[in-house]
C-alpha cells in the first residue's frame, strides 16, 4: 500500500481496522501511543514492506528501544518525505490549473484583439465609402461600442491574471514552508541530515571557487548510551535538545548547525579559520559542561554532560565525504584522549607524518 493510499485509507472504511491493528502492534512492542508513534505505526501496518515498515521491523527485531529520538528520526527520514511528495503533487495540480488559466486568458486576449482588429478594418472601409454624416456617425457608434467591449474584456482578463499571479505567489510561499519543514530535525529544530548534506556540498563548491576557508566540525555527546540507560530515553531526548540549543546559539549565519544522527551533531563554518573554529568549539564544550542538569518530571539532579568535538578544514579539490571522514577521525581522537575536548585534524596529519 503506497503512502498516498494509506492517507486515503485512514479517511475511509478501512480506517478503524488499520488503527486497531496499529494499536495492537504498538502495545505488543511496548511502544507508547503518542500521536507521532501512532502515525508511524499506521504506515508500518499499512505497508510493512515499505522503507519505513522495514526500518521499524529492523529496530524491533534488534530489540532496540523505541525512544522519542528514534521516532523523530524515522519521521524526519520517511514521513517528511511522504508529506513533501504529497505537497508537491498537490502543488503541481494547483500550478497546472493556474497555468491552464493563464493560457486561456492569453487565448481569450488574442481572440479579443483579433476581433477588435477586424472591427477596425471594417470601420476603415466604411469610412472610405461613407457619403453622408449619418454614415460616419454609424461607423463611430460601431467603433465606440467595439472599443467599450474590448476594454471590458481586457479589464476582466487583467483581473483573472492578477488572481492567478496571487495564487502562484501563495503556492510558492507554501512550498517554501514545506521545503523548510522537510529540512528541519523535528526533535532539535536544527537542520536535519538531508539539509546538512546539501549545505556542505554547496559550501565545499563555493569554497573551491572562491578559495575561502571552510571548516567542518563534528560533535558527539559523551557517554550518551550510559546516560540513556540510567535515566531513560525521554530524559536523553531532553539532553539532545539542550546540546542542540547551545549549538544553535553559536550557529549564526553563515554557519550551519545540524543534527547529524542520534546524539551526534555537525557544524559548518564557511569562511572561518581553524583558530576561530577551535575557539568556538571550546566555548561550546565549556558551556555544556558547566550546567548542572535536572530531570524535568522529578527535578532529580542528573549531574553534567560533556561533548567531544573534532574538526577539519577543506583541502584543495577535496570531496565532502573526505572532509567528513577527517572530521570524524578528529572526533574519535577527542574520545580517545579523554573526552570533553576539541581536536584539530591537522594534529593527526602531523602524527601520521611522524
Amino acid at each position: 500500500m503506497s503512502n498516498r493510499r494509506i492517507e486515503t485509507a485512514i479517511r475511509g472504511p478501512q480506517a478503524y481496522e488499520l488503527a486497531r491493528r496499529a494499536l495492537e502492534q504498538m502495545q505488543a512492542a511496548g511502544v507508547w501511543p503518542t500521536p507521532l508513534n501512532f502515525e508511524l505505526w499506521l504506515h508500518y501496518v499499512g505497508d510493512p514492506q515499505g522503507a519505513l515498515g522495514q526500518e521499524i521491523e529492523r529496530l524491533l527485531s534488534n530489540r532496540q528501544p523505541f525512544s522519542e529520538a528514534a521516532a523523530e528520526d524515522l519521521a524526519a527520514r520517511y514521513l517528511s518525505l511522504t508529506r513533501l511528495s504529497d505537497e508537491i503533487c498537490d502543488a503541481g495540480a494547483v500550478l497546472n490549473r493556474e497555468l491552464s488559466t493563464v493560457s486561456q486568458v492569453i487565448a481569450d486576449a488574442q481572440s479579443s484583439q483579433k476581433a477588435y482588429g477586424e472591427t477596425l478594418a471594417v470601420a476603415s472601409n466604411q469610412i472610405e465609402t461613407a457619403e453622408a454624416a449619418d454614415g460616419l456617425a454609424s461607423v463611430v457608434r460601431s467603433l465606440s461600442a467595439a472599443t467599450e467591449k474590448v476594454g471590458g474584456e481586457t479589464a476582466a482578463l487583467e483581473r483573472r491574471l492578477e488572481d492567478s499571479v496571487q495564487e502562484v505567489s501563495r503556492l510558492r510561499a507554501h512550498l517554501e514552508l514545506v521545503r523548510r519543514d522537510a529540512m528541519t530535525d523535528a526533535l532539535t529544530s536544527l537542520a536535519n541530515r538531508k539539509a546538512f548534506d546539501e549545505t556542505l556540498e554547496q559550501a565545499c563548491a563555493e569554497a573551491g571557487r572562491s578559495g575561502a576557508p571552510l571548516t567542518l566540525a563534528v560533535i558527539d555527546i559523551d557517554h550518551f548510551k550510559r546516560f540513556n540507560d540510567t535515566w531513560g530515553h525521554q530524559t536523553g531526548d531532553q539532553v539532545i535538545r539542550y546540546v542542540a540549543s547551545v549549538l544553535g546559539r553559536i550557529a549564526k549565519v553563515p554557519r550551519t548547525a545540524a543534527r547529524y544522527g542520534g546524539e551526534e551533531f555537525a557544524l559548518i563554518f564557511p569562511g572561518e579559520t581553524p583558530e576561530v573554529v577551535a575557539d568556538a568549539l571550546n566555548q561550546v564544550c565549556k558551556e555544556i559542561a558547566s550546567r548542572q542538569l535536572r530531570r524535568r518530571s522529578t527535578n532529580h539532579d542528573l549531574g553534567t554532560v560533556t561533548v567531544s568535538a573534532g574538526f577539519a578544514s577543506l583541502r584543495a579539490d577535496e570531496a565532502p565525504t573526505a572532509l567528513i571522514e577527517r572530521a570524524d577521525q578528529a572526533l574519535y581522537a577527542s574520545k580517545r584522549g579523554g573526552r570533553n575536548r576539541v581536536t584539530d585534524a591537522r594534529l593527526l596529519d602531523g602524527q601520521q607524518a611522524a
